[in-house]
Parts: C-alpha cells; sequence; structure tokens
C-alpha cells in the first residue's frame, strides 16, 4: 500500500476537535486491528508530510476510516486536514504498530490515544468476544471523549471515564492512579493495553508496575 492515493469519501468532526475520516480502500490494504499508517495530503506542499494514523475500521471493511485530533492552533498536518472536503485526495504508507490483542484486560487510553484500541474493540463485539474486558478511558472534559455513545453501547458498566479539567456527577474527577486502576482493572492480571500521550504513558505504567503487574503483561503504543 505504500504511496497509494485514496480519494476521502466523507469528513466530519466526531467531537469538536477530533475529525472522522473515511476514504477509500485499496486492493492490496491489509492490516491488523489496532495497526496504523503514515498519511500525507495530497496537496502541493505536503506530499512529504507524513503523520501516523490509526486505522479504526475493521480489516473486512470496505473502506478506510481514521479519527484524528486536530490542532487548529499548530501550522501543520491536522490543521491543514481541516481543510480538506469529500473528493480531495490522501496518500497512504506502510502499515505498522505495536497494539494488538493478546487476551482479555483493560485498556487504558488518554484522549486520541484509545484510536488503536476502536478497530481492536469493534473486532472483539463482532466475534461476540468482548467478554470482561474494560476500558478506562481519560480526558480533559465530556466534550473530549471519542465515541462515547458506541462505547457506551458496546462496553456498558466496562466503559469507564476520568475527566481531569471538568467537575460532574457522571464521571470522576482527577487523573488516573493506582487506586483507580485497582478499583477499576478487569484483573492486575490480565493483559492492560496503555495509549496516550507520553507523560500519562510514563505515569500508567509506572502505576502498573507499582500494582506488580509484569511487564510482559503490558502492551503499549506512544502516542
Amino acid at each position: 500500500m505504500k504511496n497509494q492515493p485514496v480519494k476521502i469519501k466523507s469528513i466530519e468532526h466526531n467531537t469538536h476537535d477530533v475529525l472522522h475520516i473515511v476514504t477509500e480502500k485499496p486492493d492490496d490494504a491489509d492490516f491488523t486491528p489496532g495497526q496504523a499508517t503514515e498519511v500525507f495530503i495530497d496537496k502541493e506542499g505536503w506530499q512529504n508530510e507524513g503523520r501516523p494514523f490509526t486505522f479504526t475500521c475493521l480489516p473486512k471493511d470496505r473502506y478506510l476510516e481514521f479519527y484524528i485530533k486536530t490542532y487548529p492552533s499548530r501550522d501543520g498536518v491536522t490543521k491543514e486536514l481541516l481543510e480538506l472536503k469529500a473528493g480531495d485526495s490522501l496518500i497512504l504508507n506502510d502499515v505498522f504498530g505495536a497494539i494488538a490483542y493478546k487476551g482479555e484486560g483493560t485498556f487504558i487510553a488518554g484522549g486520541a490515544g484509545v484510536t488503536p484500541f476502536i478497530s481492536i474493540l469493534r473486532d472483539l463485539r463482532e466475534q461476540g468476544k468482548l467478554g470482561a474486558n474494560k476500558l478506562i478511558f481519560a480526558n480533559k472534559t465530556r466534550k473530549d471523549i471519542i465515541l462515547q455513545d458506541e462505547f457506551q453501547t458496546m462496553l456498558g458498566d466496562n466503559f469507564i471515564n476520568i475527566l481531569s479539567e471538568e467537575e460532574t456527577e457522571d464521571y470522576p474527577h482527577g487523573h488516573i492512579s493506582e487506586g483507580f486502576i485497582k478499583k477499576h482493572a478487569t484483573s492486575l492480571n490480565g493483559v492492560f493495553y496503555v495509549c496516550g500521550p507520553p507523560p500519562m504513558m510514563d505515569a500508567v505504567q509506572e502505576q502498573l508496575s507499582n500494582l506488580n503487574v509484569k511487564e510482559e503483561a503490558i502492551v503499549t503504543e506512544e502516542f
């Protein structure tokens, strides 16, 4: 799929700063749930500015899909994505990614770091294998929660949110802590999948270590 141009079929906001982009799917596109590709904008001056984004669709889908957090204040790729419309083109590169499903456990995501988990959880739902998997999702405010309704429907009580900058009766307030993980994790003996901004990743991995979670039971991908 290297240097493969694809047309955008639809592009719209999912949250105030996250775009939902659906594109055509090349015949040779092949990925495992959780994997990503490097995306370039097929526009003069941007063809060499690639950024990694995760596939959120299922491998069997006849389209490709991405949820991409945008940064309008930065003069970069995601700001330029805000100018695109259906019919414009993106260029996709090789497929890569370290996160893959390795068994039942707890998914811990910070913001757009949830994107590798979307395809994995959708795939498990498709197979009827969601089991006791849980998603702990940290965001600043309620309006930042990507796919809130879908996760709620999919996971029910196994969808656990925490907000750092908004206090509400609906969700806990603060940051993920050892106590929060211990209270909400599927099992401290299960697999932990962690993805988010580097400071959050470092903090959670330290907390998991303090909870005696084995290093080989922690699956990570820096966002």
